[in-house]
This record gives structure tokens, C-alpha cells and sequence, in this order.
């Protein structure tokens, strides 16, 4: 065979292309296939339409609306202009009095942990601390919901996941019991459905049985406790947690991870944890902005409380809408369609009324348990949330409300049939 014959022609912006072995072919076109075509009907589930200027979004981490501050994008701005010495390389040959370490101590201290380290993502962080403490054979104890890069940390670490059921103590309890003391892993608040854990039942199961405990406050920090310390500080639990971790490219609206632990543990990760080592470290306009988002969010309670406003408002009309949303206080409220059809169904029906959320379904959720997540802002008005209400109480019908798997669980038909009543 010649080399020509080898590859074939695509576009004008990639003319040649190497022809793909079997059995990639195959795997790929399983994808195209099974979930594009037959699932997705030739379309993409996670793309609809494009917003217009009237759009409303609910789509975005950025809860308190740092990313776009005035302060944080000059912070960012000095920090490249003064960065004429960057040195690229990777974080553990980080030493001294650097920038980078002097937040690592400031987001401890804030945070009232003794230490802390910074990474290149959430994800990053989570992976490579599970990675770097997993001794072999322990067994991990991780709640069903739990953030995509926990449980990837455990399989990175070559260890055997045992799942608990959700916010769930006393099933912990008995999973910790028939296998040991081990790695108690869960997050403070859930990104997909905006459940809160029962942080003080899991963190005393936890300790009273000799594991140590993981806590992702990715969705809680900056948004929750005093000065948005985040949930374990506000229920003063940091001295029973080992590590809390986080991404910072949610309420920071940055680029970042952290993991916040003991001086000691510290020391170990940072030399042990293969994305800290083989991974650059973050670079000085990265932390300047960071350093100026922390800052402002110690100072953002009033942001803070109309972000709780707004979540609370919006949940309890859906609520008595007939949506089974999570009672509670976080600023993510999920509208579980179920299966993926559904959840196109749901989507089409938000977007063409100029509603935008985030659609979540497999691998982020269950197969059958795709949904819509509405992210609440702190500057978004009663009107826009009003309109939202407004959507979703016009679409019930459309996207069949009554029948979602969602909707009977939580036995929602009656109060759906009762507004439907109502407004009639």
C-alpha cells in the first residue's frame, strides 16, 4: 500500500487524515451511532440553541460574578505586566516566599485549616490527593453523587471504590463496618442536583471508625459560611476533616484546584500526587487574580445572601410548580427529566423561551437520570427569575411533567394536576 493510499481527504482546514485502525473505528462509531443518532437524533444533547442578547442564563459557576470584576481583571493585568521573570516548571520545585505558596497560606488560614496547596484544577486535585494517600488494599468509601474526579482519584490510586448510598450515614456506617477503616470521600454540596450533605452525621461516622475524610467544597466555598469559608468551617468541622479540596473555577471564577490539609499531609501531597509533580504550576496572573478574588469574596455577604435569595425563591416556586427539586439551600436546582430524550424535550422547550441551563446526563449523571441544571447568580433580577418561574410553569405540559420518573418519586403528580387547576 502506498503512503497516499493510507490517509484520506477531510476539509480544506485539515486536508489529510490518517485512517483510523479497526478497532477505534469501531469504538467511535458505537458513540455516533448508539447516543448520536439513535439517542440524540443526528443532533448533540449538551448543544441547542444559541442565546440571543435577551437570553437568560443559568448556566455558569461563576455565582457570586467575580470573573469579570473590575478589581480581578486589573489584578490579573499587573500580574502579567510585572511577570517579566516567569519561570515555568513544575510546582514541587516551588520554595521560599513565591506568590503562589503565600496563597496557599492565606486560603488556609481563611479556610482554618493549618495548610494548603494549590493545583492546576479541581479535577487535579481530587485525582492526584486520592492517588498520592491510597495505600494499597484501602478500601474507599465514596457517595454515589460524588464528583466524577473522586472516583477517578480512586481507580487512578488502583484502589476498590465501595459506594455508599446518597447522604446517607447510617449506610457508611454499615458499609465501614463489614470492610474496615478506610477513605471516607463525599462533596458538601452536590453539582448536579444542589443536595447539601449531611456533613456532621458523615464526618462523625467517619472519625468514629478510624477513616480519613475528603470533602470537595467546590460548590460551597465562597458561597457558603461565614465570610464563604465554606461548609466545613461554617459547621466548624475543620478540625475533623483531613482534607478539603475544591476547585477554583467555581465562586473564584479562576483556574485552579486546592487541597487543604495539615503542614504535614501537605508536604506529602505535593511530592507524591503525579499532577502536582508532572503538571506546571499556575502562572502569576493566575494567582494575582486569585488573590484579589479572596478579597472580595471574604467581603461579599451581600452578594452572598442575594445569591440564597434568588436559589430560594426560584426552588420554592418550582416547587409548588410540581418539579421535584432538592430542598435546600444551594444555588443549583436540578429539573431531572430522566431519560435523555426527555431531557431534549426539556432543553428545546427552555431555550426557544429564551431559558438557558446546563444539560447533565451520562457520564456526569445515571443514564436514566439526565437533567437540566438551573445555576442561580447573585445579579440575577426578580423579573429574569420571575420569567424563568413563568417558562417552567408553561412548559409542564410539553415536556410531559407529570410522567417523569423524577416527578413520581417524589409524588408531585397531585400538586401538578391541583396548579394546573388553578391557573385554569
Amino acid at each position: 500500500m502506498s503512503q497516499s493510499s493510507s490517509v484520506s481527504r477531510t476539509s480544506p482546514l485539515c486536508p489529510r487524515s490518517m485512517v483510523e485502525p479497526q478497532f477505534l473505528s469501531d469504538h467511535v462509531d458505537h458513540y455516533f451511532r448508539e447516543r448520536v443518532e439513535k439517542t440524540w437524533n443526528g443532533g448533540h444533547i449538551m448543544h441547542g440553541r444559541t442565546p440571543g442578547p435577551d437570553g437568560i442564563l443559568m448556566v455558569t459557576n461563576d455565582y457570586l460574578d467575580m470573573a469579570n470584576h473590575p478589581e480581578v481583571i486589573q489584578a490579573q493585568i499587573d500580574g502579567l505586566r510585572g511577570s517579566d521573570n516567569t519561570v515555568v516548571m513544575s510546582g514541587v520545585y516551588l520554595h521560599g516566599d513565591s506568590p503562589q505558596i503565600h496563597l496557599e497560606r492565606r486560603m488556609a488560614r481563611w479556610m482554618r485549616m493549618e495548610s494548603s496547596l494549590l493545583c492546576q484544577s479541581g479535577y487535579a486535585a481530587n485525582v492526584g490527593l486520592i492517588q498520592a494517600i491510597g495505600a494499597p488494599g484501602t478500601p474507599v468509601y465514596v457517595d454515589m453523587f460524588a464528583h466524577a474526579s473522586l472516583w477517578e482519584g480512586v481507580r487512578s490510586a488502583g484502589l476498590e471504590w465501595k459506594p455508599f448510598r446518597h447522604n446517607d450515614p447510617s449506610h457508611l456506617e454499615t458499609m465501614i463496618e463489614r470492610n474496615g477503616p478506610g477513605i471516607v470521600v463525599m462533596d458538601s454540596i452536590y453539582s448536579t442536583t444542589g443536595s447539601i450533605a449531611p456533613l456532621e452525621g458523615l464526618v462523625e461516622v467517619a472519625n468514629r471508625h478510624g477513616c480519613v475524610t475528603i470533602v470537595d467544597e467546590s460548590h460551597s466555598l465562597g458561597t457558603h459560611g461565614d465570610q464563604g469559608r465554606g461548609l466545613v468551617a461554617g459547621l466548624g468541622l475543620e478540625s475533623k476533616v483531613h482534607f478539603v479540596t475544591a476547585s477554583l473555577a467555581k465562586a473564584f471564577a479562576g483556574r485552579a484546584g486546592l487541597i487543604a490539609c495539615s503542614e504535614r499531609l501537605r508536604q506529602f501531597i505535593k511530592f507524591n500526587s503525579f499532577p502536582a509533580i508532572f503538571s506546571s504550576s499556575l502562572l502569576p496572573h493566575d494567582i494575582s487574580g486569585l488573590a484579589r478574588t479572596l478579597d472580595l469574596i471574604k467581603a461579599a455577604d451581600v452578594e452572598r445572601e442575594r445569591l440564597h435569595a434568588n436559589a430560594a425563591y426560584l426552588r420554592r416556586h418550582l416547587d409548588a410548580l410540581g418539579y421535584n427539586v432538592d430542598s435546600g439551600e444551594a444555588q443549583m436546582i436540578a429539573l431531572e427529566a430522566g431519560p435523555e430524550q426527555s431531557t431534549i424535550v426539556l432543553r428545546d422547550a427552555l431555550e426557544s423561551r429564551g431559558v438557558f441551563g446546563s444539560v447533565f446526563c451520562a457520564p456526569a449523571t445515571a443514564t436514566k437520570r439526565s437533567l437540566i441544571r438551573l445555576s442561580v447568580n447573585c445579579n440575577h433580577t426578580y423579573s429574569q427569575i420571575n420569567r424563568v418561574i413563568e417558562v417552567c410553569e408553561e412548559i409542564r405540559d410539553e415536556v410531559d411533567l407529570a410522567n417523569w420518573p423524577s416527578t413520581r418519586r417524589g409524588g408531585k403528580q397531585q400538586s401538578i394536576r391541583a396548579a394546573a387547576a388553578e391557573a385554569a
